[in-house]
């Protein structure tokens, strides 16, 4: 599956245009983990455990979008966003959405 940010992609033409698609995920913190994350912001630096907590939330609602897509018979997703929020008090949902297209090389355009 293509993602891209553009509405368009390089030596592409969009031929079907699917609609919105999503995929999300909320994620909640661990305990211990807030524990040594309250430690580290005693020093400063990266919270690596929040970082990668994030990370993995934005690559399963990716993926989750990317199936969404699949499923409509796209085989990309063009304006490709993310979006957080907090639902709760140690709980964020992680949003990525787009427009599900079927794209074609632009050299077998009219073939």
């Amino acid at each position: 599956m293509i993602n891209s940010t553009n509405a368009t992609v390089t030596n592409k033409h969009i031929v079907a245009t699917h609609g919105l698609v999503t995929g999300s995920t909320i994620r909640a913190r661990f305990i211990l983990k807030d524990i040594f994350a309250a430690l580290k912001m005693l020093v400063g630096g990266e919270v690596r455990t929040y970082t990668e907590m994030m990370m993995h939330a934005r690559a399963q609602a990716l993926e989750r979008m990317n199936e969404a897509a699949a499923e409509l018979g796209a085989n990309a997703v063009v304006s490709v966003r993310f979006t957080t929020a907090m639902i709760a008090t140690g709980n964020a949902e992680v949003l990525a959405y787009g427009t599900a297209v079927t794209l074609e090389d632009e050299a077998s355009e009219g073939q």
